[in-house]
């Protein structure tokens, strides 16, 4: 009798052992999960003397930023699988004519691309360029933009070049000196010509805890002081192949 209260005790502190770690483990995981997805806080505060006279030593650069899956993401009426959750409610709508038919394009916003685009206009000229087509692209810009006019440079799909069955986006058409201008885009391919010139992003489609913009702005805030971005840029060249994978 004593035995099998001996081993009945025993089986209860195992059970309750492995429940212990089970609880334990998932703790830990949705902690990490919080952490993982918090909001960056990123305060814009007023330059030293020093940095003043630093960034008036250099030539003000040029940004410029690609649309899907970087700043917003969409679907149109044909899509028979959106890739955002059904019922979810787009932060805009835009209704265009694409050769003679009416299309309705659904228009998500990426997690913070409005405070994004209100700090970023401070340090740079900001340049739209999509492979998209103009009369859609041009309608998210003017959304994007709200009538601020940061926005009001744009290239669009004519202004891409076509090779091996994909758009690419030929940066010295935006400004010939290459040492001050950059993409910030999520397909390398767009940029395979200048990747020295590029801050690679993902693809956004519907994370609501997406925070890849705002990790963004420290990395911005600095690189405006520098001579030449490339010196910079040129050290990101294993995140192109990561974003690839």
């Amino acid at each position: 009798m004593r035995t099998l209260l001996l081993m009945g005790f025993r089986t209860v502190i195992l059970l309750a052992a492995k429940l212990w770690s089970l609880i334990c483990y998932l703790l830990r995981k949705n902690i990490r999960t919080i952490i993982q997805h918090q909001t960056v806080r990123y305060d814009i505060l007023p330059l030293s003397p020093i940095s003043r006279h630093r960034l008036s030593l250099v030539k003000r650069k040029t940004m410029v930023l690609d649309l899907d899956e970087t700043l917003i993401h969409s679907h149109h009426d044909g899509v028979i699988r959106p890739t955002v959750r059904p019922g979810t409610p787009p932060d805009f709508l835009l209704k265009v004519t694409i050769d003679g038919h009416p299309v309705r394009f659904f228009v998500y916003k990426r997690p913070h691309v409005d405070f994004f685009l209100e700090v970023v206009s401070q340090w740079y000229e900001i340049v739209i360029f999509t492979a998209s087509m103009e009369i859609y692209g041009s309608a998210v810009a003017d959304k994007l933009d709200n009538k601020r006019g940061i926005l009001s440079r744009r290239y669009y799909r004519q202004h891409c070049t076509l090779d091996y069955g994909s758009y690419t986006k030929d940066l010295s058409a935006v400004s010939p000196d290459l040492s001050s201008v950059f993409i910030v885009d999520n397909s390398p391919g767009a940029y395979r010509a200048f990747p020295d010139n590029a801050v690679p992003i993902k693809s956004w489609f519907s994370d609501p805890s997406d925070v890849a913009l705002l990790n963004l702005l420290p990395v911005l805030d600095g690189l405006r002081f520098t001579q030449d971005v490339r010196s910079v840029l040129s050290r990101n060249l294993h995140l192109h192949r990561q974003w690839l994978q």
